[in-house]
């Protein structure tokens, strides 16, 4: 029951703060980038809550449990991913813009701006669908077990429908400028969580070694179980969403100045290796403590509801909340920005003054989460629709943005390429069985896993050099920033 409690405090808390915040929002600029207000530590919590989500909370803690100590690279791909923000964001930052699109479009043309906005609002989409999927399945599991439910009882859609609607009212309260806020205690609380619930954790399932025999023979050395394929399939995908990620870069668009948003990134390098670090060793320790849990992906979940003391469960609970509250609304926020500005002010009203945009963009929020709803409703798994998700945007929006930035030769038509090819590699891939005929290709065993992302990175990039070495660039778009 104190997990309840403590939970319901913490969403009553999230929307105080947003309609205190929601009094300071008058325009697009204060709903979308915070008035380009936001300190070093504001960004940095903000960006780590963004960043740390469902992908990795259940996602990486699912394959964790089911692989071992192999799964320890999993952060690999978000840390080399900050190393190449350090260079991004000063420059993005300095750019002055309000999305990534209006940057595209800068150096490509309204045709890559649209194709970059269908891209990035499909991935986002899902992204928030699973998000509302999982805290369902928090909400469930909580209300379960503390005897407020039958065992058993079919909450799911219901819970969903609760999360869903309490994310999209948050978030169409303020914005980024409540976001970013709360999002800094978001930050806080998942990292004070998780950590102190480690050591909680390794002493109750009787220590390292313990843990370690609990876990599958080819998961107790970190070089077991992933052939080069797998590790590519696993790592890509995260490292091209982290390089191109719009929520990201929002934040780095509403920093104080280029100087906060590079120092912001620095400081997160090591507070996203120590947190997903954290939860991977989480959910190897949860192995050895609910050996043969149905759920995997629910493991952190279910550690903090069974195996630690009530406050320090309760506080599990609700920062597992606090990461699926804070990325549904950040990947909520990015799409229905991305679609206010790149086709209903573009395309519509583009005479709009900043009331009725304001209005819009609220309601966008609202119509992008019944759609996430829609999608929540026949969807399953974690880990491989996460990284699906992160592969569509990863390998669509990436090349062209970092070709935008650092390559002066490519061109409009190498660009609009670049986006048609790689996301309909990626689909053609994923629904056409690509990975079980490259096997028998390349005389991989069964078990070999080449994910869509592998073809559809390099598809993507060949479309963009190659059509751009073939046509000539405009003038007219800008060289890089």
């Amino acid at each position: 029951m104190l997990a309840v409690v403590l939970v319901a405090l913490y969403l009553t808390g999230l929307i105080a703060v947003g309609v205190v915040k929601s009094r300071r929002v008058h325009d697009e600029t204060g709903f979308i980038l915070a008035g380009r207000s936001l300190g070093v530590p504001v960004l940095v919590g903000t960006l780590l809550a963004t960043w740390t989500g469902t992908g990795s909370i259940f996602g990486n803690a699912e394959e964790a449990y089911l692989r071992g100590l192999p799964a320890l690279v999993v952060p690999l791909s978000a840390v080399l991913g900050l190393g190449v923000l350090v260079v991004l964001s000063g420059r993005v930052r300095a750019a002055g813009r309000f999305t990534l699109q209006d940057l595209i479009e800068e150096r490509f043309g309204v045709p890559a701006r649209v194709l970059a906005t269908l891209t990035l609002v499909t991935a986002y989409v899902v992204i928030v669908s699973y998000q509302l999927r999982a805290g369902a399945a928090v909400l469930e599991r909580l209300f379960e077990h503390a005897g407020l439910v039958q065992a058993g009882a079919d909450l799911h859609v219901p819970a969903m429908l609760v999360i869903g609607v309490f994310i999209a009212v948050y978030t169409a309260l303020a914005g980024l400028m409540s976001v970013a806020i709360t999002d800094t205690f978001n930050g806080l609380l998942m990292l004070v969580g998780v950590i102190v619930a480690l050591p909680l954790i390794y002493v109750a399932a009787g220590g390292i070694d313990a843990v370690r025999a609990a876990l599958p023979e080819a998961g107790r050395s970190v070089g077991g179980h992933y052939s080069w394929f797998g590790l590519a399939s696993i790592l890509l995908p995260s490292f091209l969403l982290m390089i191109g990620d719009a929520n990201l870069h929002q934040r780095f668009l509403s920093a104080r100045s280029t100087r906060a948003a590079r120092t912001a990134v620095l400081l997160l390098i090591p507070s996203v290796a120590l947190i997903d670090g954290a939860i991977l060793l989480l959910a190897m320790g949860g192995r050895a403590l609910v050996p043969d849990l149905a759920e995997p992906g629910h493991i952190v979940l279910e550690l903090g509801l069974t195996q630690l003391p009530p406050f320090m469960g309760a506080l599990l609970v609700a920062t597992i909340l606090a990461v699926i509250v804070s990325t549904a609304d950040s990947f909520l926020l990015s799409s229905s920005s991305s679609l206010l500005r790149d086709v209903y002010q573009r395309f519509l009203r583009p005479d709009a003054d900043d009331a009725h945009l304001l209005r819009m963009a609220r309601v966008l929020v609202g119509v992008l989460a019944a759609v996430a709803f829609v999608l929540a409703l026949d969807t399953s798994g974690f880990f491989e629709i996460a990284l699906f998700a992160y592969t569509i945007y990863g390998v669509g929006i990436t090349p062209v943005l970092l070709a935008a930035i650092f390559w002066k030769r490519a061109t409009p038509a190498g660009a609009v390429a670049s986006l048609v090819a790689s996301t309909s590699t990626a689909i053609a891939w994923k629904t056409g069985g690509g990975s079980e005929w490259a096997v028998r290709m390349l005389g991989q065993p069964e078990s070999v896993r080449i994910d869509a992302v592998i073809p559809a990175v390099l598809v993507a990039t060949v479309a963009l050099v190659g059509v751009s070495l073939v046509t000539r660039p405009r003038e007219a778009y800008p060289a890089p920033v």
